[in-house]
């Protein structure tokens, strides 16, 4: 297997891999000049996202600045809005289903680490230096009509069903069901979110 193939299995794996650094590099450069195109120039915004994502329905807004890994592993359905100063980390894919609305300094992570310091860096080299760490990846998966509040922090693995608004400030450490408003740290489902009929 690719070191790409193990990242996106959820193996662990080396992010200092020629391939996946190249990529990143990329993705920081798009991600660069995304944030650097004038507001109101949306040819170039939207051409700039069609190289850098994996994937995107029709109606993607995202307010600059924006921040990704690879950028490649992240897909967005229809109508889906990102504001400022969120964080995609997507070491393993990123969905994000139709009519999303992610507010200002989101983060949301599917990579991880070993908690063991020699499992994540292996032996100091002779000069006594490090290769780079050892990491894993969970995929993170978000259904259709979903708020997620300001501050919000998605952990690796998460997956949050349809209908769902998650709080403001909330640390995502486990899956939410659709039809729920849940918030806290950890993020818990506090009530029903019933949908007019």
């Amino acid at each position: 297997m690719t070191e790409r193939e193990k990242m996106l299995a959820g193996e662990l794996y080396d992010c200092g891999d020629r391939e996946l650094l190249d990529r990143w590099h990329k993705a920081k450069n798009l991600v660069r000049d995304y944030n650097q195109t004038d507001s109101d120039n949306l040819a170039e915004k939207d051409r700039i996202l069609g190289e850098l994502l994996g994937g995107r329905g029709d109606n993607l807004w995202i307010t600059a600045p924006f921040y990704v890994d690879y950028g490649n592993n992240i897909y967005f359905g229809n109508n889906c809005e990102v504001n400022m100063n969120c964080t995609f980390l997507d070491d393993n894919r990123i969905v994000i289903g139709d009519n999303a609305l992610i507010a200002p300094n989101v983060q949301i992570y599917t990579a991880f680490h070993p908690t063991d310091a020699r499992d994540r860096f292996g032996e100091a080299r002779e000069d006594g230096s490090f290769a780079f760490c050892k990491t894993q990846t969970a995929p993170v998966v978000i259904g259709d009509n979903v708020w997620i509040g300001g501050g919000a922090i998605i952990m690796p693995g998460v997956t949050i069903g349809d209908n769902v608004v998650i709080g403001a400030g909330s640390v995502v450490t486990r899956d939410i069901p659709s039809d729920t408003i849940a918030y806290g740290s950890p993020c818990r489902v506090i009530r029903e979110n019933r949908q007019r009929s």
